[in-house]
């Protein structure tokens, strides 16, 4: 029943945020700006309302304080106070990605261009943010990472703090570069969400169970108005966000390396793009995919926008399946 609460609870809240920001974006023209250089069929998405990554982080944070309110209250069997500080770090690591993109996104709106804050900025402040959740891992004396399909836990001694900056920092940018479709970053998050809940379930993890079935639950909320054609775009807030979420309910549960399994979609994406500026640089301007990230990559090759995303999420599927018999 519990369960039921957590998944509903953030649905609901984030499809009625997201329902209430469609217009309200369109009043106050806050239009996704698309890229000249992007796939031409997207040029019709010009002044779609972005940012309702909002919508996606109120949902999260509004389930996740259900569950802190509940575990925190000193006359249940089931009151525990490092779950609650737990999902603090979850939820502030959520939040302080999240704006990172909002920053961005405004500024977007602001100058009516798609460019906002500088890859420095951007990765300043994700290192600042992860660097904090580091060190409170570190100062409740859990730094073991678990290997899924061996079984075993390791430690990074002095590496940890540098591991988790680049889990933290890989991780939302990766999120980013796979908002480029329809429904595409929230609907492969949903899955890896329902991946680490069904994990967690398994293994009576709470934090890992309510965090991924609050997660889901946002982003099927999102989805609702997220599909194709989309209605609303997450924007930098959002995948920001998203990208904060996942890293940190990885780190504060010690799953990082279950991330690059069940999130292989977010690799790739990312991968395809390192692929492409060194391939270009290296061949003096020629192209290793049609255009980067990979999802624009088979877009142009003539898939129809809903079917890559179709496809991506389903082999999400496969993978959090393969995910949890690594984890058996």
């Amino acid at each position: 029943m519990d369960v039921i609460l957590y998944f509903v609870m953030p649905l609901a809240i984030t499809a009625l945020m997201t329902y209430g920001l469609i217009p309200y974006f369109h009043r106050k023209q806050f239009g996704q700006y698309i890229r000249e250089e992007g796939p031409k069929a997207h040029l019709k998405k010009q002044g779609t309302p972005t940012m309702g990554g909002i919508a996606i982080f109120i949902g999260i944070a509004a389930g996740m304080a259900i569950f802190m309110v509940r575990v925190s209250d000193p006359l249940k069997s089931w009151a525990s106070p490092h779950l609650v500080r737990d999902a603090v770090a979850i939820v502030l690591t959520m939040l302080a990605f999240g704006a990172i993109g909002f920053i961005d996104d405004f500024n977007k709106i602001a100058k009516k261009e798609n460019l906002g804050l500088t890859a420095k900025q951007k990765l300043i402040m994700q290192a600042v943010f992860s660097i904090g959740l580091a060190f409170y891992m570190m100062r409740t004396g859990r730094e073991d990472l678990f290997i899924p399909f061996l079984k075993i836990g390791v430690s990074f001694g002095l590496l940890y703090i540098p591991f988790v900056m680049f889990v933290e920092i890989a991780m939302s940018n990766a999120v980013n570069l796979t908002d480029g479709l329809d429904g595409l970053a929230a609907g492969v998050t949903a899955i890896v969400g329902i991946t680490f809940a069904v994990i967690g379930w398994k293994d009576g993890d709470t934090i890992l169970t309510v965090s991924g079935t609050v997660v889901a639950g946002a982003l099927i909320g999102f989805l609702l108005f997220n599909h194709y054609p989309a209605k609303i775009f997450m924007g930098d807030t959002g995948s920001m966000a998203l990208g904060g979420v996942l890293s940190g309910i990885a780190v504060v549960t010690g799953k990082e390396f279950l991330l690059p399994l069940v999130g292989l979609i977010y690799v790739l994406e990312a991968l395809s793009v390192i692929i492409q500026v060194a391939y270009f640089r290296k061949t003096g301007g020629k192209r290793f995919f049609r255009m980067a990230p990979l999802h624009h990559h088979f877009e142009l090759g003539g898939m129809k926008e809903y079917n890559v995303v179709y496809m991506f999420c389903a082999v999400t599927a496969v993978l959090g399946v393969i995910a949890y018999f690594g984890t058996i």
